[in-house]
């Protein structure tokens, strides 16, 4: 075993732990909330289905490439290989849909009062649920095709027409094939980033623009605490900062692995490593930017942020 290899394993597991333990921290805190009847912010119940999408992508992604790379190569069987990728292609559209979901909430929240489309700043916190189901409704669909592609590697002697993907097999296709078939994964990728970054970067543009005013106000009748949508707003530009590039690492990786004929050993754990590493320092972003997930255990604290609501209230709430 060389250096590289052993690297890679240990950095493959490291991953892998530290992100369902961080994921699993978080999705119990939200669901506390959630059970003891604690109003959830719109945002708060759309980060809830975000850790579950990396919990998803920890398990079929980062489990099955730990064991594989600890020589544990035949241990799925066809329906093993088409569960594993398609749950890990829904986790991975779900992970990019919703931080793309959040960066258009946010800005539409923090949009200045006269922004033209004031109806849908007005009915956003309904808009938000639908958009949620949509998106896991459309990587639903859309990783189905891996239904059909995957291939366990015990049990298939002829791989003329197979592509490996270190634990699992991929049906090979035409080059002309393999584009289109890329192209049709990356769709609604290319969509939720599009929006991703316009939400991003009109946030960064209201901000500033926010800055400056209050700048221009006298000292006395300026707070010296930000505003809560000014800090949300910033804890979602700090998730789209750090899940962007990797994600455009673990894309690229994925459409030169789609046109290789067999995949190098170096794409296919980059792919992994990058794949992993937003899942993994996600919910470690949330807790350090928010105060009351860390102090949650504390009712006092808990109690002030987040108030009990009745039946009804939650029921209108969600």
């Amino acid at each position: 075993m060389t250096a590289s290899e052993l690297s890679v394993r240990m950095i493959i597991l490291s991953l892998t732990i530290i992100g369902f333990l961080g994921n699993f921290l978080l999705l119990y805190h939200y669901l506390f909330l959630y059970l003891a009847r604690y109003r959830l912010r719109s945002t708060d119940w759309v980060l809830m289905h975000l850790v579950v999408a990396n919990i998803l992508t920890v398990l079929f992604k980062g489990v099955p490439h730990t064991m594989a790379v600890f020589v544990l190569k035949d241990f799925l069987n066809d329906i093993g290989c088409k569960l594993v990728f398609s749950f890990h292609r829904i986790s991975r559209g779900v992970c990019i849909g919703s931080t793309s979901i959040l960066s258009v909430f946010q800005a539409i929240i923090i949009s200045p009062r006269d922004y033209r489309y004031s109806e849908l700043k007005i009915n956003s916190h309904k808009y938000i649920h639908y958009s949620v189901y949509l998106n896991w409704a459309i990587h639903f669909l859309i990783s189905s095709i891996n239904l059909v592609n995957m291939r366990a590697k015990y049990g298939n002697d002829n791989t003329t027409n197979l592509k490996s993907y270190l634990y699992c097999y991929s049906v090979r296709h035409d080059q002309t094939s393999d584009i289109l078939y890329a192209a049709l994964l990356s769709s609604p990728d290319i969509l939720f980033l599009g929006l991703m970054l316009w939400a991003s970067g009109s946030m960064v543009i209201t901000l500033y623009k926010h800055k400056q005013r209050m700048q221009q106000m006298p000292r006395a009748n300026i707070s010296s605490r930000s505003s809560p949508e000014s800090r949300a707003s910033k804890t979602i530009l700090l998730l789209v900062s750090t899940f962007v590039p990797f994600y455009t690492i673990s894309s690229v990786c994925q459409f030169f692995g789609a046109l290789m004929y067999i995949p190098s050993w170096s794409v296919v754990h980059v792919t992994a490593m990058a794949s992993l590493f937003f899942p993994t320092v996600c919910p470690f972003l949330l807790m350090s930017r928010d105060s009351s997930i860390s102090s949650y255990c504390l009712p006092s604290k808990m109690n002030r942020r987040f108030p009990k609501v009745s039946d009804q209230e939650l029921n209108e709430s969600f």
